[in-house]
């Protein structure tokens, strides 16, 4: 298969019929800028400020934090306005043709605005659209069990709308003692496990995410590249990365798209998915990811086709749906 070019009407019509998932999505950072958070205050929020264009850079990572956090953290007052954030946001997901999404809500919004979490995850998920499968994962960070989410997050093995967990935030923090004995508890309860890891810190934070937290999915992960041992490890014990192409290029972890190790990773044997991450941020789509890979990536149809493959093949879904949407997806591609 040859190469394509993201100006191609075919290769656009490609990667439109093609079912697509989204497994690395931060609802907070998912906001819809233009349509939700700009008409809150114009003023404030003014159209195409310069941290959502094309080639934008963040300096480093507290950067993009501190930029992330003022423009969520004034929209997200209530259970109604995640219902409506969702909505938008899932509408989006349905115009790109993807079918099945896993999105994280950041579990410490529960503290600063007393919203239970419970009724965050209703909210959201009672904006699903038909057509759309949605997980959602409480995402916390390394330190978050110092404090007052301690009972909350030894709860969260028990909240049956929730799908899974997430540890997020500033990885280069250590990894503290009481995670691996909460992720443990919700695996046993049925739940998803991730970790963020390979992306601001080595390789050696996705060994540990795989060896001692225990998971076999890993939001990021492109830092594995850095060790061919990990890399195997990863391959061998078929754990999926959940990568975010246009993300790592905006915070810096790599140059660009060309010098994205995602290609190598794949040809190691190593599952990986792609995702936007933090769109409110980066002003990327799903479309645009595909996209930069078939551009600036050069990637083919069938690369294309297996990235979406990865997607469906570890989609919480009845195995009738995803051979369904993988036979699509090979049929394509053919």
């Amino acid at each position: 298969m040859g190469m394509v070019s993201p100006s191609s009407d075919t290769v656009d019509a490609f990667i439109q019929a093609l079912p697509k998932t989204e497994t690395h999505l931060h609802l907070e950072g998912a906001l819809p800028y233009e349509s939700l958070l700009r008409p809150l205050d114009p003023a404030r929020y003014p159209a195409n400020p310069p941290f959502r264009r094309k080639g934008h850079r963040y300096p480093t990572f507290p950067d993009f934090e501190k930029v992330l956090l003022e423009h969520a953290l004034p929209w997200f007052t209530t259970a109604e306005r995640y219902h409506e954030a969702a909505r938008v946001i899932f509408a989006g997901h349905v115009i790109q043709n993807v079918r099945y999404v896993e999105t994280s809500f950041h579990l410490a919004v529960t503290e600063f605005t007393g919203i239970p979490g419970r009724e965050i995850i209703a909210a959201i998920k009672s904006a699903v659209p038909p057509g759309l499968e949605v997980r959602v994962f409480a995402g916390m960070l390394r330190n978050g069990y110092q404090g007052s989410l301690r009972e909350t997050i030894d709860a969260l093995a028990d909240w049956d709308t929730l799908d899974g967990i997430d540890l997020h935030g500033f990885e280069q923090a250590p990894t503290e003692p009481w995670t691996a004995k909460v992720w443990e508890r919700a695996r046993q309860a049925g739940k998803v496990t991730k970790c963020h890891a390979g992306e601001f810190d080595g390789a050696h934070r996705v060994r540990e995410a795989i060896e001692e937290l225990g998971v076999l999915r890993v939001q990021h992960g492109v830092r594995a590249i850095e060790d061919p041992s990990v890399v195997r490890l990863a391959a061998e014990r078929g754990v999926t990365f959940d990568v975010c192409p246009l993300s790592n290029v905006a915070l810096r972890v790599v140059d660009d798209i060309a010098a994205h190790p995602l290609r190598r990773l794949m040809q190691a044997g190593v599952r990986c998915t792609v995702s936007t991450d933090d769109p409110l941020s980066f002003g990327n789509t799903l479309t645009d990811e595909y996209l930069a890979l078939a551009g600036e990536g050069g990637f083919t149809r069938t690369e294309l086709a297996r990235v979406a493959r990865s997607g469906w093949e570890v989609a919480s879904v009845p195995e009738s749906t995803r051979r369904r949407f993988l036979s699509e997806i090979d049929r394509l591609a053919a």
